[in-house]
């Protein structure tokens, strides 16, 4: 046995030695050589047989212990991996069946030889080890505990176009994109009798040759008895709301295109156009329209699902007029247009990082009965907004910055609010126009009516980091210093949440500029400064330290990592060496946006905190295309046309685990009057990301949005493990969940039929964070 725990312990000793070594060559911390080399001390006297082999073991187990408190303090998630493997050195090492056998022949004592060696410095280290474990496992050194104000600032709060309470007419509710309902039935006090009344699946699951980024994002509308929705392959779908009873449906025909990036819909549009056009076909008084896959958008009959033949052309408006390359695959709205005064206003979604002969990223307003291109504002050409002769061959900026998340309106003002992308490719900027370098990753304000550019304000100057806007402005009335002042919420990937005066752009909480890593590429340059907000929930800049893993191993491999990837903070820009862009692609807020309060003046969000690399490939590096291959936002992004194509992904140890510590996912609610962080809980158990199902509150990443009711309570899916959950508002605290069938990356709704509240969540799974898929359309109520 001794030989067997001598040779175990010197395998060990020998890889983090190894490690460690290789660690503080790269600069790294020296306490794992020193660990490496006291295990291998055990291990020879272990081997010799002497009992100084549990004293050595002892004195390294506190040293350890007490550096690695010293490190990350009582947080347990972060000392397991660093102590896990010791202490269960350290207990093998102290069972009698190895401890008495240490002494052996080597003590001329006989009742020496026959008790083995002492085992009380050993236990009292395994003692102090417990512990130390089980007090912070009763710590939460990450939780802010607070409570949002409850007092209603706004008594008749400004929400948009009027909706009846019951009902959700956009995608946010209203054109405001608040996100919030004034039902008030359901309540912290009884959100625990929460259960399930109905279950529709829409026959629209995930296919063998879908592409990866194949999700269920969709938000259903509720107008009078009726839901409307779509799914990720364009079906549309009218529902009774009461019963969840299929009432018609409409199938695009969308079909399949490997070259396509993303395959959903995350939602529809409703209009209500007073009055049946003096035309043949269906009536189209209500019409649903429907954006897809392949670049169209159609007009519904909300009655009957029939195409609305007085609209474009017989009901079907083409959206690759105007462009300059041949749009199949590259070029698609994944997102309801806005309905305003008579107008359709929509952008699209171009492939990231595929090539750079890509679409314009147009904003195009559209007669909402006709479908007449009425004006278009295209960010590589932003002073001229008059429609383009598309049967003269003209056609719009080649690779402009792109909007492919939800818009807002105002329509006191006569404004729409558009979030923006980036030309692409993302990582490489050298080339970018003056006009390109204005608008990218920036929140533009238009003129409904024209298009003309009102104001833009830039969240990110010059963007190397696929930092686009990704979600819904939220429009909102502050009441600041006895003042009304209108207000834009602006969540963005990077963690800061901007407010700004929705007339003016001009910030309402304050913006600093602060300084930004620089060391670009030498054909490409960096922003000196970068944006900050006074509301922000960015991430504390990556140290050794926050390096994780669920062992000392994989720990000790992400730690290597961290020092062989370039890395100086948030910006650090894209390199040849491989950078981590922290916050990641997915962004702390990404499409989901957050919920706003407008009588509390406070909001709710998810932040996400999850790295990723990327790594910027040589042209001449670059493997040729292989076939059946799709496109897809993680691995290889070709970027045809460019000096770089870029390997790119979350940043992952060898166990497919992310390499910093947890948490990764949280909720959190803001008071908008001051910009304060009133709470923050980590959210989210890993039951559906681990080998074994255990529901352990880790706090894990999630993409989706939540919704917040006049009655105080908050909901959200968007988790990786697939549940929906309910929050109390004011203090964050979990109220009640529900198992879903599949992944709840959509945003929930929430709407009132025949005087009793429901609960709406669609769970149908999403490719990009590997959560089960799924077709399926759940409600929940109050018992009757």
């Amino acid at each position: 046995m001794t030989t067997f725990t001598g040779l175990l312990f010197g395998i060990i000793a020998l890889i983090i030695t190894l490690m460690g070594g290789w660690l503080i060559a790269l600069g790294g911390s020296p306490a794992y050589l020193f660990l490496g080399l006291a295990i291998l001390l055990t291990a020879w006297l272990v081997l010799r047989r002497s009992g100084a082999a549990t004293v050595v073991f002892s004195i390294t187990l506190v040293l350890w212990l007490g550096w690695a408190i010293w490190e990350v303090g009582f947080d347990w998630w972060k000392l397991a991996p660093r102590g896990g493997l010791v202490v269960l050195m350290a207990i093998w090492l102290w069972l009698p069946f190895v401890r008495n056998r240490l002494v052996g022949t080597y003590d001329t004592a006989p009742e020496r030889r026959a008790g083995g060696t002492s085992g009380l410095p050993l236990a009292a280290a395994i003692l102090l080890s417990i512990c130390a474990a089980a007090y912070s496992m009763s710590q939460d050194p990450t939780r802010i505990e607070g409570e949002l104000p409850g007092k209603r600032i706004a008594n008749e709060p400004n929400t948009g176009n009027p909706v009846p309470p019951g009902e959700w007419h956009q995608y946010g509710r209203t054109n405001y994109g608040q996100r919030w309902s004034p039902l008030d039935t359901i309540t912290p006090e009884n959100v625990a009798q929460l259960e399930e009344v109905w279950r529709y699946q829409t026959g629209d699951v995930k296919r063998p040759d879908d592409v990866s980024e194949t999700t269920y994002q969709v938000t259903p509308l509720k107008i009078d008895n009726r839901l409307y929705l779509c799914t990720p392959h364009n079906i549309a779908i009218a529902l009774d709301a009461a019963t969840g009873r299929e009432v018609w449906r409409y199938d695009a025909q969308s079909g399949m295109n490997p070259d396509r990036q993303h395959q959903t819909c995350r939602g529809v549009t409703y209009w209500d156009t007073g009055a049946a056009p003096a035309t043949e076909g269906p009536a189209c008084v209500q019409r649903v329209y429907m954006p897809t896959a392949d670049a169209r958008l159609l007009a519904l009959d909300a009655e009957t699902g029939e195409l609305c033949t007085s609209f474009a052309e017989g009901g079907t408006l083409r959206l690759e007029r105007g462009m300059p390359y041949n749009p199949a695959g590259y070029y698609y709205s994944t997102s309801p247009p806005v309905a305003v005064n008579g107008l359709l206003i929509i952008g699209g979604a171009v492939n990231d990082n595929f090539s750079i002969y890509s679409q314009s990223g147009v904003i195009r307003a559209y007669d909402i009965l006709t479908g007449e291109l009425r004006w278009n504002w295209d960010s590589g050409n932003p002073d001229d907004t008059a429609p383009i002769n598309v049967e003269a061959g003209e056609t719009y900026t080649a690779n402009s910055p792109n909007s492919w998340s939800v818009f807002s309106v105002d329509e006191q003002r006569g404004l729409v609010y558009i979030p923006l992308g980036n030309q692409v490719p993302d990582q490489l900027g050298m080339g970018r126009s003056p006009a390109v370098e204005e608008h990218s990753s920036s929140i533009v304000a238009l003129d409904v009516n024209s298009g003309q550019r009102r104001w833009v304000f830039q969240t990110v100057h010059h963007d190397l980091w696929d930092m686009d806007v990704p979600a819904q402005p939220v429009l909102i009335d502050l009441e600041r210093d006895g003042q009304t002042l209108p207000a834009l919420v602006g969540p963005t990937k990077q963690g800061d949440i901007y407010v700004l005066n929705r007339e003016t752009g001009e910030p309402i909480l304050s913006v600093s500029e602060e300084p930004a890593p620089g060391g670009a590429i030498p054909e490409d340059f960096t922003a000196p400064t970068q944006p900050t907000s006074a509301l922000t929930l960015k991430p504390e800049p990556l140290r050794e330290r926050d390096m994780w893993g669920v062992s000392i191993f994989d720990q000790l491999y992400c730690r290597i990592q961290f020092h062989q990837l370039k890395y100086e903070g948030r910006y650090t820009p894209p390199s040849l060496q491989g950078t981590i862009v922290y916050p990641g692609n997915f962004g702390t807020f990404n499409w989901g946006s957050v919920a706003v309060d407008p009588e509390r003046q406070v909001m709710f969000g998810m932040p996400t905190y999850l790295a990723f690399t990327s790594r910027l490939v040589p042209r001449a590096d670059i493997p040729p295309k292989e076939e059946g291959e799709t496109a897809s936002e993680q691995g290889l992004n070709r970027n045809e046309g460019a000096p770089y194509g870029v390997v790119m992904g979350p940043f992952l140890g060898p166990l497919g685990i992310p390499c910093q510590s947890p948490p990764w996912g949280y909720v959190a609610g803001a008071d908008l009057t001051n910009g304060q962080v009133a709470w923050m809980h980590k959210n989210g158990t890993v039951r559906d990301m681990s080998p074994v199902p255990l529901p352990i509150k880790m706090g894990v990443p999630g993409i989706g949005g939540p919704i917040i009711t006049r009655g105080g309570v908050a909901f959200l899916g968007a988790a990786v493990d697939d549940y929906l959950r309910a929050y109390d508002l004011t203090t964050g605290e979990q109220l009640w969940q529900a198992r879903l069938p599949a992944g709840g990356q959509s945003t929930p709704m929430t709407y009132e039929q025949d005087d009793r509240q429901y609960v709406l969540i669609v769970a149908g799974g999403h490719g990009s964070v590997g959560t089960k898929p799924g077709d399926y359309v759940i409600a929940y109520a109050l018992p009757e």
